[in-house]
């Protein structure tokens, strides 16, 4: 996914190449196969990656309807972590499993916050990252509020249409929090113009 199709939004105005290259120098490569788990929810968060190639989920359970939702993605050239949760080994909130093979460079979110310690450049980095973090999740939740499913679907086309290809009908559902069945139905609606 490149730069300017914004699915994660955190990243816009953030120069984040000094942490891209220092999990890429100083983080462990590592093969993350297709459905292995890098956060358990429920157990201490640990990891930070950068994404050289693959695709992670972010899954929330509903215990009452005992099955999981799909809260997010983390693609090629982003980073994968239950941030800021890993920075001090908190309880993940999320469980994060690879979509598809993934190759990665990861450090400890421990390393991560000292990195961020260790001079003002860095704290200030850490701190506009929470705050485009934080408006991201926002204006997801809000969006909720703004738009039918319909509405949230065709936003999405409009931002990054590749993802519909590189995503299952099944985890776009679960993102947009309708059934696939649902999702199609909006699909066929949206191709072929049927009210």
């Amino acid at each position: 996914m490149t730069e300017n199709q914004h699915f994660n939004t955190y990243k816009k105005g953030l120069d984040l190449e000094i942490l891209r290259k220092y999990c890429v120098e100083h983080g462990e490569k590592r093969t993350i196969e297709r459905g292995e788990v890098l956060e358990e929810a429920g157990e201490p968060a640990q990891w930070v990656a950068f994404v050289e190639k693959g695709c992670f989920k972010y899954l929330v359970h509903n215990d009452e309807e005992g099955k999981d939702y799909c809260t997010g993605f983390a693609f090629e050239g982003e980073f994968v972590a239950d941030f800021p949760y890993c920075l001090d080994g908190d309880v993940s909130e999320v469980t994060i499993e690879a979509d598809m093979a993934c190759e990665v460079y990861i450090i400890s979110g421990r390393e991560l916050q000292s990195l961020f310690d260790s001079d003002h450049e860095m704290t200030l980095i850490n701190v506009e990252l929470l705050k485009n973090l934080f408006k991201m999740v926002y204006s997801r939740d809000l969006d909720h509020y703004r738009y039918t499913a319909r509405g949230r679907y065709k936003q999405l086309l409009l931002r990054c249409p590749q993802v519909v290809q590189m995503l299952s009908l099944k985890d776009i559902a679960s993102f947009l929090n309708v059934t696939p069945v649902y999702l199609s139905k909006i699909r066929k609606e949206i191709t072929f113009g049927e009210r």
